[in-house]
């Protein structure tokens, strides 16, 4: 799909969503749920994103649809005019990262998924489609015909991963996004991909003023594979920041990349963080930054 066409939505009634399910069975509420993200009405935007979550991402679980809307939620994100770019980015965020946290990072797809590999062929000889509508309809099923079907929710977890890394590069170019909340979320999303050159020099290139944004490229850096020089040099750099949540972040990063020599303004920041009564959480990271500045101690051996 193009995200050149001027219509974010072009090439949504090609899409057989009649023979897709999610959560609650077949998806053709789906392209009225996407249309109505464009609303000018909030309530209405806000009840269709709800609607989203709850069919495409019900509790962590991938569908059918779950991969086939990615694409245009991709291209409503990068269309400016679409309202409420932020929530939309969230919902793609679960739709590929599911509820893993940041323990899981750094993130390798071919480890996380190598339970696929033991599915072989499993789906090969059956109508997925048809065993849901069974579902759906509450006719009784086998033991063995829902082993496919939980075979194929897994295989759904994988389709809806690989969807969403095939548009890497928009969600790295959204971290220069001028909504900063729309560019903290990239951030925290783009360290789920394998990372390339272009993503870590987005996240190097954030400026100190954007603090969320920044405070969230920080973290993102912390988790990030690289061997680019430049990391730790921008990092050092920014435990001079006057933002202490900019500051804060940095001095955790540095100590997750190079413990072994983390400079002693980095230690400095980390102590007086953790002592203090309250501090500025970061935009798209589940975990407080207390709790960053907690297992940074703790790598050093402080906590």
């Amino acid at each position: 799909m193009s995200l050149d066409t001027g219509d974010p939505l072009a090439g949504i009634s090609a899409v057989a969503w009649e023979r897709l399910y999610h959560a609650y069975g077949p998806a053709t509420d789906v392209p009225g749920q996407l249309l109505a993200l464009r609303s000018v009405d909030a309530a209405e935007r806000s009840q269709a994103l709800g609607r989203l979550f709850g069919n495409v991402y019900h509790q962590g679980t991938r569908w059918q649809a779950s991969h086939a809307v990615v694409p245009f939620l991709v291209a409503l994100i990068a269309d400016q005019e679409t309202p409420d770019r932020a929530g939309v980015l969230r919902l793609l965020t679960a739709i590929a990262v599911g509820d893993r946290r940041d323990d899981d990072l750094p993130f390798d797809p071919h480890q996380a998924f190598a339970r696929t590999d033991d599915l072989g062929d499993i789906e090969i000889d059956i109508d997925i489609t048809e065993l849901l509508r069974r579902f759906y309809s509450e006719e009784a099923l086998t033991d063995e015909e829902m082993d496919l079907v939980n075979a194929a929710a897994v295989r759904w977890e994988v389709d809806s991963y690989d969807s969403a890394a095939r548009f890497h590069d928009t969600v790295a170019g959204w971290v220069s996004d001028p909504d900063d909340e729309v560019a903290a979320l990239a951030a925290a999303a783009v360290v789920w991909f394998p990372p390339t050159v272009a993503t870590v020099s987005a996240l190097v290139a954030v400026p100190e003023q954007r603090t969320q944004p920044r405070a969230s490229a920080n973290l993102a850096l912390a988790h990030l594979p690289s061997g680019d020089a430049g990391v730790a040099q921008r990092l050092r750099q920014l435990l001079q920041s006057n933002h202490g949540v900019v500051a804060t972040t940095a001095a955790v990063a540095l100590a997750y990349r190079e413990a072994a020599s983390l400079p002693d303004a980095a230690l400095t920041i980390l102590i007086d963080s953790a002592a203090r009564d309250r501090l500025q959480d970061v935009t798209g990271w589940h975990r407080a930054l207390r709790g960053f500045v907690m297992m940074a101690l703790q790598r050093l051996g402080l906590a």
